[in-house]
């Protein structure tokens, strides 16, 4: 019998007649013979509804306890779908994360899996049952709960997935695969068959919504092929796993579209040796992840200076003011300033490597579509710039169309 790991997203488990669908498509692998692992996220809203919650208690609320009630989203699921099983007449039990053996580092909001014990889940599943473990969470060795931020529930499954040795790994969302760009956005839109972890994982960090970033990176490490692919319907998915050669003849394999970034300016930061050293060692500290950075001559300053830009998730950008003004004293630079209305369009693809004029076809199609860019970054297999957020959309949409044709 194979060992397969499901993980169903927030939309998939949206309501109690989702759950029932989820339960019943369990109910046929189950049928079918195999040993099921099924990981839930919360059910849609209910996240951001506590998060809500939280900062109308306090507009910084202290991390600990908001991963003391954020984990109760994925504990709501998982009793839920384990009953909808029961119903069917399957056995089925409900784990947390932390019953699941899943244990991380203490940064809370942020967690990192540290090891993985699936003892009771190896137990359960040669009694014939099938585990449900919540997403998205797991223990300190101390026994503090933790949360593995946005998106941790893909963490979690392919995770378990590589910790129990499983024979199959699926993703199910509310889409059929990974697309060459969002297609809620990019009506045209194509579906990929299959997708380097390298290329999927560059597109999960600038924003695509498939998978979070983090999860790919684990599952290139442990080497878990793993499929992507809707709960609402029984298409074929699309297939994420090591780069193969046929990949470079692609030039581009994607389009990515990141609304969630805020751009932060240091104004007149003293141009001496050890001053971004201490500014980003801080921010590092505070456990906040910064993306672009670019440095430029200061004007106006009387004294040889420089303005240092970079993006940060929003979510952290009242964080990271609170840093930056902590150490503004002492670092000596006039302001923060910085702009939420922004977006960080980026194209991907490993097949940049061998095809020059990449980057002249992409700043091409911005022209024409009368975009602004203000950052540049690149590596090797992507090209992310930062824009104007109100032509973000449009912007998306004739870069895609550059690449992939109408």
């Amino acid at each position: 019998m194979s060992l397969i790991v499901q993980k169903y997203g927030g939309t998939s488990v949206a309501n109690t007649d989702r759950i029932k669908q989820v339960a019943s498509r369990v109910a046929r692998y189950h049928a079918q013979g195999h040993r099921l692992v099924v990981v839930v996220s919360a059910m849609s809203g209910v996240t951001d509804s506590l998060i809500k919650l939280a900062k109308e208690i306090m507009p910084l609320p202290t991390e600990r306890e908001l991963d003391m009630l954020l984990a109760t989203g994925e504990q709501t699921t998982i009793a839920l779908t384990a009953m909808a099983l029961h119903a069917l007449g399957i056995p089925a039990v409900s784990l947390t994360g932390a019953q699941a053996g899943i244990i991380t580092d203490g940064v809370h909001t942020k967690a990192k899996i540290l090891n993985i014990t699936p003892k009771t889940v190896r137990k359960l599943l040669d009694g014939g049952t099938v585990v449900i473990v919540a997403g998205f969470q797991g223990q300190t060795p101390q026994g503090q709960i933790t949360t593995l931020g946005r998106g941790g529930s893909d963490l979690t499954a392919i995770a378990l997935a590589a910790a129990l040795k499983a024979d199959l790994c699926q993703i199910y969302t509310d889409v059929d695969g990974v697309f060459t760009a969002d297609p809620r956005i990019v009506r045209n839109a194509r579906k990929l068959d299959e997708i380097s972890y390298d290329e999927l994982l560059e597109l999960a960090s600038l924003g695509a919504k498939v998978m979070q970033n983090r999860s790919v990176e684990f599952a290139k490490k442990f080497g878990v092929v793993f499929e992507v692919r809707s709960s609402f319907n029984d298409n074929p998915g699309t297939i994420v796993k090591e780069e193969t050669q046929n990949m470079e003849s692609v030039v581009i394999r994607g389009v990515s579209l990141d609304k969630n970034q805020a751009k932060v300016t240091l104004v007149a930061v003293p141009d001496r040796p050890g001053e971004a050293a201490r500014i980003f060692r801080a921010l590092g500290d505070a456990a906040i992840n910064v993306d672009m950075i670019v440095q430029t001559a200061s004007h106006g300053s009387g004294t040889p200076a420089t303005d240092i830009s970079f993006t940060v998730d929003k979510a952290d950008l009242l964080k990271a003011r609170k840093v930056l003004d902590g150490i503004r004293a002492d670092v000596g630079f006039r302001e923060v300033v910085s702009d939420e209305q922004i977006g960080k369009l980026s194209i991907v693809g490993v097949g940049m490597r061998t095809h020059p004029g990449v980057a002249a076809k992409m700043f091409e199609a911005l022209a024409q579509a009368n975009v602004n860019i203000q950052m540049i970054s690149t590596s090797e297999i992507k090209i992310s710039v930062v824009i104007d957020l109100d032509k973000a959309e449009a912007a998306m949409r004739a870069v895609h169309a550059a690449f992939f044709g109408d």
